[in-house]
């Protein structure tokens, strides 16, 4: 068996990230701040839906657990694809409302950040579009973890995050416009 450390994830990702933004600003000669403070505020979304999404919820001594791959669990994949059948079947009330509010919650950044930082994105249908290929990315790293579980719900509710988020930058972007104009 094989123990994935959350530190060695969440490590790589930041160096990954930072040579790619190291190398984009020495290619264009200047350093866009503004873009660069967004790219962050994008990696740490990434590195939050990483940690909840991939890592089991229990701390121990206060420490993340690690996620364990034992290549005999690994198949089959456990896997609900059948929406809302498991959405309500938690512990508790209390269980119950952390997945549904975590997993669209821990998105909506992303719905606010993408079409900022890709303005080509710049529609409910694009930015919806790309939330979903990022939750449907997560799903299928799941697969062979037996820790964890590929779910349709999960799409569902972070695909909503998304939509949400970008329902909240639809409404900034539009209420900044409309002050611009009148002049308020």
């Amino acid at each position: 068996m094989i123990e994935i450390s959350f530190w060695t994830v969440e490590i790589a990702l930041a160096i990954v990230w930072l040579l790619v933004r190291v190398t984009l600003c020495v290619r264009r000669h200047y350093v866009d701040w503004h873009r660069e403070i967004l790219s962050l505020a994008m990696l740490v979304n990434v590195a939050i839906i990483l940690r909840f999404t991939m890592f089991p919820f229990a701390l121990v001594d206060g420490k993340v657990q690690p996620l364990p791959f034992d290549a005999s669990q690994a198949y089959p994949p456990r896997l609900n694809y059948v929406p809302f059948a498991e959405l309500l079947t938690y512990d508790s009330m209390h269980d119950t409302l952390i997945n549904l509010i975590g997993n669209c919650a821990m998105f909506i950044p992303s719905g606010i950040l993408l079409p900022i930082l890709y303005p080509r994105l710049d529609s409910f249908a694009r930015v919806v579009g790309a939330g979903a290929c990022m939750s449907i990315a997560i799903e299928i790293i799941q697969l062979p973890f037996h820790t964890r579980v590929s779910d349709v719900n999960d799409l569902l509710l972070n695909t909503l995050g998304v939509a949400i988020g970008y329902g909240v930058y639809a409404l900034v972007k539009q209420l900044a416009r409309t002050s611009r104009t009148t002049g308020a």
